[in-house]
């Protein structure tokens, strides 16, 4: 599996309305103890991450995650952007998410996301 598709198994696992279709997306790709964390949880493991991703799809019904740059990557380090485009078309602000992976470049150990783009100084 390429880097490129490993985030977007990712992003797509985030996109899923069903909850199976999410787990199988999301387990192969993530370390045991993966961390996630972003402005509003700090989840570890996929059972937690998954239940908070749940979460999101109840509150954002059909909403999904698209890949909005491509993957950026050194010393087993990924960053990319994404945005959540709701079913209307309509899309929140964008995020960043840094992404740390396994020696492989095959699983995520964890990952940090941001939202709203970086400010000028």
């Amino acid at each position: 599996m390429s880097l490129t598709h490993l985030i977007d198994t990712y992003c797509a696992s985030w996109s899923s309305e069903n909850e199976q279709r999410r787990r199988a997306l999301l387990l192969p790709i993530l370390s045991d103890g993966a961390r996630y964390t972003d402005p509003t949880v700090h989840a570890i493991g996929a059972e937690e991450l998954l239940a908070h991703i749940a979460g999101i799809q109840r509150k954002l019904p059909g909403a999904r995650i698209v890949r909005t740059s491509n993957v950026d990557v050194h010393h087993d380090v990924a960053r990319f952007a994404w945005k959540f485009v709701m079913p209307d078309g309509s899309s929140l602000p964008e995020g960043l998410d840094i992404a740390f992976l396994d020696a492989e470049q095959k699983r995520l150990t964890r990952i940090i996301g941001f939202f709203g783009l970086l400010t000028p100084v």
